[in-house]
């Protein structure tokens, strides 16, 4: 671990050429006084690092001073399509990014490495969504892990409905981090002492949200992956059928011109797209534009709704219209001046 620490200390020197303690230590998540301690390692045992002096100093290297050790170790390798995202990386037990990133600048010509770096600096790719927790992930690791190597896993996991506690025994396909949350997409394995038939009734796919699973056990026997499986394709088509799932029911409603404006910002993403798409209808008499949205179910739809106020009509269907009716006149008897205010 430290020999890997020092070696990254030197190519930071490397391909940064000046930095100070209090940045390496931040680079490398250690100590300032480890910094210290590294670098008088590294220079006991040759290398050139010299230290300026003053507000604007820092450790650099001597004469031009270059390593060659840019070699990748087989977890590094591991890590580097993930190196815009170390945090997962490391969630996932990929290996050591920073290493794998410095020896790749390292290996750069200057100007390239020059461009690389300029690009780190500027872009940043932050994959959590906004004012949420991030989920506890205790068995992410041991999962990829069995991804990786084609294991078998037993799971316990907590779902919706009931029963809420199942076991489940699975051929663990594929990992996937979407908004901040993991995903296991795995295929039942197959009942003892039977064939494994791909294209048979268990060949539909499965979706786990890694932060329910409760316990999990790595079996020792070894699947085979589906000939052709695409994750990234997999995952497309179940997020789209995911989506049109969950929102089977249809409402239609008129939009001011501040509702349509407002629909996109106010709506979940799967009602707003609808309401962008109808921003090129022409507009009836009044100014209002006739949209149909999908629903999750008349009940959400109620409460979503309510979020334009009045700068949306419903027209149907009935039961939803009855819905906001009601709504509006216990608004308008609770808002009315003669209705005294009760305190409390």
């Amino acid at each position: 671990m430290r020999a890997s620490r020092l070696l990254s200390l030197l190519l930071l020197l490397q391909t940064r050429e000046r930095m100070t303690a209090r940045e390496l230590a931040a680079e490398l998540e250690v100590s300032v006084r480890t910094v210290y301690r590294d670098v008088e390692s590294l220079s006991a045992a040759g290398v050139p690092v010299y230290a300026d002096r003053g507000p604007d100093g820092g450790y650099r290297l001597l004469g031009g001073y270059r390593t060659r050790l840019t070699g990748l170790t087989e977890d590094e390798a591991a890590s580097l399509p993930l190196s815009g995202i170390p945090g997962p990386a490391t969630q996932l037990g990929l290996g050591d990014v920073l290493a794998a990133e410095l020896k790749l600048l390292a290996a750069l010509p200057p100007a390239l490495r020059g461009r690389a770096t300029r690009i780190r600096e500027r872009f940043h790719l932050d994959a959590p969504g906004w004012f949420r927790t991030p989920d506890d992930v205790p068995h992410l690791h041991a999962i990829a892990d069995a991804v990786w190597n084609q294991h078998r896993i037993e799971i316990g996991y907590r779902r919706w409905r009931h029963p809420q506690h199942v076991t489940r025994t699975l051929d663990p396909l594929g990992v996937v981090l979407k908004a901040g949350t993991w995903y296991l997409i795995a295929r039942p394995a197959p009942p003892p002492d039977t064939t494994d038939a791909p294209d048979g009734p268990r060949a539909a796919l499965r979706t786990y949200r890694i932060s329910r699973v409760l316990t999990l056990t790595t079996r020792h026997d070894h699947f085979e992956r589906p000939d052709g499986f695409d994750l990234a394709a997999h995952w497309a088509a179940y997020t789209h059928r995911f989506e049109a799932d969950s929102y089977p029911e249809h409402a239609t409603v008129r939009l001011s011109p501040d509702g349509l404006t407002r629909a996109p910002i106010l709506l979940p993403p799967t009602m707003a797209r609808a309401a962008i798409d109808a921003a090129d209808t022409a507009p009836d008499t009044d100014g209002w534009t006739r949209v149909t949205l999908p629903i999750e179910s008349v009940r959400h739809a109620h409460v979503e709704f309510l979020k334009l106020g009045a700068d949306v009509e419903v027209l149907s269907p009935p039961e939803l219209r009855d819905m906001i009716t009601a709504t509006v006149r216990a608004l308008a008897t609770r808002y009315t001046p003669d209705t005294p205010h009760l305190p409390g």
